[in-house]
């Protein structure tokens, strides 16, 4: 009995630089205009990734919120709470959005850090898991708008920016 076609993985999928074209360029550009905005401040670390993330997150919350239910939708493919709540699905371009505004504005920064690691790192669980059975979807972290594959990329996404929260987090002390 076949599986239907989008538990399959498709060929050559994920294995070429031009199937994540979308995701390196919104990282590209949330990287230069992070170094523009701090270099108008005080040109720190620190600053840096507050402003990476803050862009990289707002961008990302805004392609989720183009077409919510699409995003939902592939969301609760893999996502272990989105699975058992389809209101979580819908909330978590917004959570995505008070995360970078809260990166944007350094507004409590303790608790946004705390918040990202928890709330991306549960969500690479989802990642993980889907990995492992094979599940062959668009990401939705793009929203249904770009056509990036669910891969290591968007493990290696949720992970670098858990990482870069507990760097955050320890620079504070």
């Amino acid at each position: 009995m076949s599986q239907p076609a989008f538990k399959q993985r498709q060929q050559d999928r994920g294995k070429h630089l031009k199937d994540y074209w979308p995701l390196l360029a919104l990282i590209f550009i949330s990287a230069v205009a992070a170094l523009a905005v701090s270099y108008s401040t005080e040109v720190t670390l620190l600053n840096w990734m507050h402003y990476f993330m803050g862009i990289f997150l707002t961008i990302f919350a805004l392609l989720k919120l183009f077409h919510p239910s699409a995003f939902a939708d592939g969301f609760q493919m893999y996502d272990l709470l989105a699975r058992k709540s389809r209101a979580y699905a819908y909330a978590y371009p917004w959570l995505e959005l008070a995360l970078g505004l809260g990166y944007l504005s350094f507004f409590m920064p303790q608790l946004v850090y705390a918040l990202t690691i928890l709330i991306l790192g549960f969500g690479a669980i989802g990642v993980i898991l889907a990995l492992r059975k094979g599940l062959d979807i668009n990401c939705p972290c793009m929203g249904s708008i770009l056509d990036v594959p669910l891969s290591t990329v968007t493990l290696t996404e949720d992970i670098g920016m858990v990482l870069m929260a507990l760097i955050m987090w320890t620079m504070l002390f």
